[in-house]
């Protein structure tokens, strides 16, 4: 682990993310595990400790100057990314980290207990089923459809002065940035040691939206 150690160290200092000791012990232990579970739940296709160390727990954290207020949904967050290493980062915000898999969501609870995280819950739902009884200020999700049918299927998750953050590799095209009818920005992110191109759209109104 003394490698992947150094390419945390190096890349948390690369996007100015100050780290205690306790911070970096959980991460190591987060990829371990990941390591492990990953042999029977395929949780990834990253095989490798140091791959999943820029290409998982890095890549998560670019996303930390961007979350607003102290009541976050993980939508889609599979093995806890970027959930996870998010709430190592902020322990007065509530995660609630959310999958339909139940492979990944069982994974999910068990390094919640063995990471000692007492600021992250997991929900074992579909999102257009998950009916929270408070909403989120900032809800996260990998942007694996358009930015319109993110937008419908959170919605309902959003407080009104809440933000969605969708996380995407290329830049979507321009069709789909026009059809955004709400307070946007593009915002490109830049992951230590990862040359793949990283984008993060920010959108406001969401809740108010259709």
């Amino acid at each position: 682990m003394e490698n992947c150690q150094k390419i945390l160290q190096q890349g948390l200092q690369s996007l100015e993310i100050k780290s205690d000791t306790e911070q970096l012990e959980k991460l190591l232990a987060f990829i371990k595990l990941i390591e492990k579970w990953n042999k029977t739940y395929n949780l990834t296709a990253v095989r490798n400790r140091e791959d999943m160390t820029r290409l998982h727990i890095l890549d998560s954290l670019t996303v930390l100057p961007f979350i607003h207020g102290n009541r976050v949904a993980d939508i889609g967050t599979g093995a806890g990314l970027p959930g996870i290493p998010l709430a190592i980062f902020l322990p007065d915000v509530e995660f609630v980290l959310v999958d339909s898999n139940s492979k990944k969501t069982r994974f999910v609870q068990q390094a919640i207990l063995e990471l000692k995280l007492k600021n992250v819950s997991v929900q074992h739902s579909r999102v257009e089923n998950f009916k929270p009884d408070t909403l989120f200020s900032t809800v996260t999700m990998r942007a694996f459809a358009s930015l319109q049918d993110i937008m419908a299927l959170t919605k309902h998750l959003i407080a009104p002065a809440g933000i969605l953050l969708a996380m995407k590799g290329q830049q979507p095209d321009s069709a789909e940035i026009k059809a955004l009818t709400t307070s946007h920005s593009i915002i490109q992110l830049t992951v230590p040691e990862v040359e793949a191109e990283r984008c993060l759209i920010r959108i406001e109104g969401v809740a108010e939206h259709g």
